[in-house]
């Protein structure tokens, strides 16, 4: 069965202001490479994802399109327009997910990957470990390796079967070390679950909450990645992976 990939490229990240006043956070250059281009790299080597759509907003749509143009994945890249024109009024994430299972008429599993995530770890034996879980959805976990630094995530424990038994968004006492990536897996058969959600007037935005929600829907399993991974959440962490970055060269 084929799988359709999401990248999620849609927010205006005014956290990084003013590098993103004009360009949008997954354009923005690590060792000259947009980060988006690691993520397709990545995304490109999963042989059962055909298509791969990025999700983005009225302002920035024409710079996907430029950069799609030039990918050396551009046949299987669509961009996609959610209309949104700023900040004040963007749909959020999880409703962009939904925005695009129903406009795209996505009919197939569906892989979802933040814009912003930088990682060195492939996905491929993510997306075996997801499709042996199925029906149930799988989310991607990483030890932050620090309490300190779990406070600032969706804190994630689960049992010896990797299934989730808590999640916790920003905990003031966390229990452990791994946190929720916006790496997910959702089934055909559970992307009616989004609207679901949404329909109970709960939170379109942080992808956490959704997570939350979810585990307590069905069985939801983590599977923890290995490597180096990057939340670029605000100048200092951009500038920091940039500089790790260089000094793999």
């Amino acid at each position: 069965m084929f799988v359709k990939a999401l990248i999620m490229a849609a927010g205006y990240a005014v956290r990084l202001y003013p590098l993103t006043k004009d360009r949008p956070k997954p354009l923005l250059p690590v060792c000259n490479r947009p980060i988006v281009d690691y993520i397709v790299d990545k995304v490109g080597k999963i042989r059962e994802i055909k298509k791969m759509l990025v999700v983005t907003n009225d302002k920035f749509a024409n710079h996907f399109t430029n950069w799609s143009n030039s990918s050396t994945f551009k046949s299987k890249i669509r961009i996609i327009n959610d209309g949104s024109l700023s900040n004040d009024d963007k749909l959020g994430a999880v409703g962009d997910i939904d925005f695009i299972i129903k406009n795209a008429k996505v009919e197939d599993d569906l892989l979802v990957v933040a814009g912003d995530n930088l990682f060195d770890f492939e996905l491929d034996e993510f997306v075996t470990f997801a499709k042996s879980m199925q029906p149930s959805p799988s989310i991607g976990l990483y030890d932050v390796g620090s309490m300190e630094a779990v406070k600032k995530y969706g804190m994630v424990d689960i049992d010896n079967n990797r299934k989730i038994i808590k999640f916790e968004e920003k905990p003031s006492q966390p229990v452990n070390t791994l946190i929720a990536v916006c790496v997910y897996y959702f089934p055909q058969k559970t992307l009616g679950l989004i609207s679901e959600y949404l329909d109970e007037g709960n939170n379109p935005d942080a992808p956490g909450y959704y997570i939350n929600w979810l585990y307590q829907k069905r069985d939801t399993y983590g599977f923890i990645f290995r490597g180096s991974w990057y939340d670029i959440g605000g100048i200092a962490s951009y500038h920091q992976a940039c500089k790790d970055y260089e000094k793999r060269k």
